[in-house]
């Protein structure tokens, strides 16, 4: 149960300085290609930008995310050695700049950028480059070389625009951050995104009803259900807990210091993450 908490802790305390929607990273991070399946990989690095999953068809490839511009080129070239077909369809799970900071590029390239409505209208008030041409509400379809990617909506979590990216055939989910798995990741509740920790264990349930065994978080390694449904669990006992001592009438310092106990002392940073998350379980937010 601690080791869950602490988990659960860090996705809503911890972040890191690249981390900030549409900020670059300063070099090119080191890419590892891993198979997932014969046509399906993840490109991923040790910590951030985030994983960027790759379906190749026959008539194309479709990305889910795309790193930081800085990345893009070597995510091409790491393609590559697995496909000469070129990138078609590059899909955001959300509108952070170490997901989507390729975006640009991609589109100079030829390459239809899609992303929920939400998640555009972050990206467009940013102003960050690269915002989506197509948008979707709830469901959508990617139809290529004969195969088909599918688009949810489930409600706010990690932001209010995230994607779950699903590929039935394959029965593997591409999570964006609303999941995230491994290492402590640049995680939070990203309230100025329109996130809440209240509706995220409520949109993770909608997402576990499909039907999947594989799950390819934001960040972190390629993993299964039972993690993200772990992880969904973690996130509610935090949320429990934090109530709990609210109704207390705990002060917040009384309140860091609880958690930080129950993370049997661990440092936590940024506290304003945790003010953000008092603030919506008073009922603001």
């Amino acid at each position: 149960m601690k080791a869950r908490l602490a988990i659960a802790v860090t996705l809503f305390l911890m972040m890191a300085a690249v981390y900030v929607g549409g900020q670059q990273a300063p070099q090119p991070a080191e890419l590892d290609l891993i198979t997932v399946q014969d046509d399906l990989f993840v490109i991923q690095n040790e910590f951030v930008p985030g994983n960027v999953t790759a379906l190749v068809t026959d008539e194309g490839v479709v990305l889910v995310d795309d790193k930081f511009e800085v990345d893009y080129e070597n995510i091409l070239e790491m393609l590559s050695t697995v496909t000469d077909q070129p990138v078609r369809y590059v899909i955001n799970t959300h509108h952070h700049g170490d997901h989507t900071g390729g975006n640009a590029v991609a589109q100079q390239m030829g390459v239809q950028v899609i992303a929920s409505e939400q998640a555009r209208r972050y990206m467009a008030s940013g102003n960050l480059p690269g915002a989506p041409t197509i948008t979707y509400q709830d469901r959508a379809f990617v139809h290529l070389g004969g195969k088909t990617v599918e688009l949810h909506y489930f409600g706010r979590a990690h932001t209010s625009g995230d994607t779950f990216v699903y590929f039935p055939e394959h029965r593997v989910l591409a999570t964006g951050d609303a999941f995230t798995q491994g290492r402590a990741t640049p995680q939070l509740i990203d309230y100025q995104g329109g996130g809440s920790a209240r509706e995220w264990p409520a949109t993770l349930d909608a997402a576990l009803r499909l039907d999947f065994d594989t799950v390819i978080p934001g960040h972190g390694n390629v993993t299964d259900k039972v993690e993200m449904r772990a992880f969904r669990d973690s996130t509610e006992q935090v949320v429990t807990r934090v109530s709990q001592m609210l109704s207390e009438q705990r002060t917040a310092d009384e309140i860091g210091e609880v958690l930080q106990s129950e993370l049997q002392g661990a440092q936590m940073v940024f506290p304003g993450l945790l003010d953000g998350l008092l603030v919506e379980l008073r009922g603001g937010l």
